[in-house]
């Protein structure tokens, strides 16, 4: 059921992802064009991680129906079998959750609701990375009639990877992604403020110039900087002056140490090194099938590009905050141990939990990208 009204108009807000969840959803990866060897390393990837996520939450995997009995063979068999893992059979076109699945929204009471946001695959005919989002755009829907939450509509485009809320009234994002030309181009800074204070009932937009370095989708937010609780984040840094992401990031810890949240609380920055830098190689390259070029788009791109030598937008930022553990990416021997360091101080009260993510990169995102969570 739709409602009519907004979140912030019912008391509803967007809560923080260290609240209490009670389930996390993903989707199988499937797509040959996006996943290297028709998606069989990368489901190798997100079964391990769906079998370790579902030792703290139900996990609830939406699936193609033609997939179910191969995803079956993979996954948990006791997770399966109990429940914890539930297989849900759905229509989407790519596995990216984070953007697709509808943002959960609170009360004081309790109560859920849902939040479906417009969608055009990263940039629609502009530089969108797929030409039919069709499926995608149906997903947030199909979820909250899964769980029986009634349904806000909102009237402009946005992914849920380009937002982080703190559950206190503070939404953080980047202008690279929200005031891109190919995503609300009819609207500008102040009312792009105003949709996101309605509909995650927040007070302040906390605004960072750009995300990640050739981040595909446009800069999210989700791939630069996480919130380890109100009033206190985490934020990729690069030490090497000459590459591009040193700038990107000086100019966020410049803003985030300058800022106040909501609240009124000057921010504590943990600062997360930087992998790599990490580029594709030729072999991973040649495992992906190579998408149609779009004619309708205004610039000559192939959507989703796997280029030999392709610098990867990698970033142990893009981790998962679920039931008292940090999922986060294991991306370079190099400098896992140092992320694992700033996520162990940052959570002293959260168990660690790293989690192979290289063939997720490759496709474009990390475990953030690739799940959406349901508050408890």
């Amino acid at each position: 059921m739709t409602i009519l009204t907004t979140p912030k108009q019912d008391g509803f807000a967007m809560p923080g992802e260290h609240a209490a969840q009670q389930a996390v959803w993903i989707a199988w990866p499937v797509r040959p064009d996006n996943w290297r060897h028709n998606a069989q390393p990368a489901q190798q990837a997100f079964s391990y991680f769906i079998d370790k996520l579902a030792e703290v939450v139900a996990v609830k995997v939406a699936i193609l129906p033609s997939e179910v009995e191969n995803a079956k063979t993979q996954l948990d068999q006791s997770a399966l079998s109990q429940g914890r893992i539930e297989l849900v059979p759905m229509a989407y076109n790519d596995a990216w959750l984070r953007d697709t699945a509808p943002t959960m929204v609170t009360n004081q009471a309790g109560e859920r609701r849902a939040v479906n946001w417009q969608f055009n695959a990263w940039g629609g005919e502009l530089d969108g990375l797929y030409d039919d989002w069709s499926d995608d755009e149906q997903v947030a829907t199909r979820i909250a009639e899964f769980h029986g939450f009634q349904q806000y509509d909102a009237p402009f485009i946005l992914e849920g990877g380009s937002i982080h809320c703190d559950g206190e009234g503070t939404v953080y994002t980047t202008g690279e992604c929200l005031l891109h030309p190919s995503r609300n181009p009819h609207l500008n800074q102040a009312q792009i403020e105003a949709y996101l204070q309605q509909y995650l009932g927040v007070q302040q937009v906390i605004w960072l110039p750009e995300g990640l370095y050739n981040d595909e989708t446009n800069g999210h937010i989700d791939n630069l900087l996480h919130i380890a609780r109100p009033g206190e984040v985490l934020l990729t840094v690069c030490d090497d002056l000459n590459d591009p992401q040193y700038a990107i990031s000086q100019t966020a810890l410049e803003i985030l140490h300058t800022t106040k949240d909501a609240q009124g609380r000057a921010l504590k920055v943990h600062e997360l090194p930087m992998p790599g830098p990490l580029y594709l190689t030729a072999e991973e390259a040649n495992g992906v099938q190579i998408a149609n070029h779009n004619p309708l788009k205004q610039q000559d791109s192939v959507g989703m590009v796997r280029r030999a030598g392709e610098r990867l937008a990698a970033s142990y930022a893009n981790f998962l905050i679920c039931n008292g553990v940090v999922f986060y990416p294991l991306l370079d021997a190099k400098t896992d141990g140092a992320a694992a360091a700033v996520l162990a101080q940052a959570f002293p009260e959260y168990r660690l939990e790293g989690i192979p993510a290289r063939e997720i990169l490759l496709g474009g995102g990390n475990l953030h990208c690739i799940t959406q969570q349901v508050p408890a």
